[in-house]
């Protein structure tokens, strides 16, 4: 990766998070009051970071003769369960640091597991 391109990455990003907080100053008290706008503010952070974990799968180096032993997806497959786990757990829960802790352990868990008992 370039250097150019992180650094852009890195405004584009700074300047997302800017408008994003920035909008609710900008925009009618009325509006922000409504049930629609209540239950995205409930979801976004879920979203960004399922968006983020799915931007960053490990899946380049499989093909369709990749064995079941090999670590790269055994990786792949922590990372996919990882993310049912968070999702589960974020729904029942609505928490977004416990689903955050509980998919940080699962990968990690899952990783062990499939290295132990796969390979």
């Amino acid at each position: 990766m370039s250097s150019s391109y992180l650094i852009f990455a890195t405004f584009a990003m700074a300047a997302v998070t800017f408008v994003t907080r920035a909008l609710p100053a900008l925009i009618p008290k009325k509006l922000l009051d409504t049930p629609w706008l209540h239950r995205l503010n409930e979801s976004l952070p879920l979203s960004v970071m399922v968006l983020l974990i799915l931007t960053s799968l490990s899946y380049q180096g499989l093909s369709a003769t990749t064995g079941i032993n090999n670590a790269e997806l055994h990786l792949l497959m922590a990372q996919v369960g990882a993310l049912f786990l968070v999702l589960l757990v974020y729904h029942v829960s609505r928490q977004l640091l416990v689903s955050m802790v509980v998919g940080i352990a699962a990968i990690n868990g899952l990783l062990w597991v499939f290295t132990h008992f796969l390979s």
